[in-house]
């Protein structure tokens, strides 16, 4: 009887495991043509700017609208500013980037 259950319990486990992987497949197939939103583009520039040691991101603030991502602030030389638009051209995304950082 413990072997039956334990089979019943693991069938339902693999029931779920394979009804959730085709349920993210297929929400991955419908967000495909969606354009990405722009407050995951600002989250993910602002990470990028984070982990690039060759940038302040702390002094860097990044807004988006419609995939085009600003950049305003201040930096220490032209080099981190166009460090800076390097990193938000990376991100998925990211239709154009809007450089109004200022050198000081």
């Amino acid at each position: 009887m413990k072997t039956m259950k334990r089979n019943y319990v693991a069938a339902l486990i693999a029931a779920a495991s394979m009804t959730v992987a085709a349920g993210g497949a297929f929400a991955d197939d419908v967000k495909s043509d969606q354009p990405v939103k722009d407050s995951y583009i600002t989250t993910k520039v602002k990470a990028e700017l984070a982990k690039d040691k060759g940038t302040q991101a702390h002094e860097i603030h990044v807004t988006t609208k419609d995939g085009v991502v600003m950049l305003e602030g201040t930096v220490r030389s032209e080099a981190e500013k166009e460090l800076a638009a390097q990193d938000a051209r990376k991100v998925k995304g990211v239709v154009d980037v809007k450089n109004g950082l200022t050198v000081q």
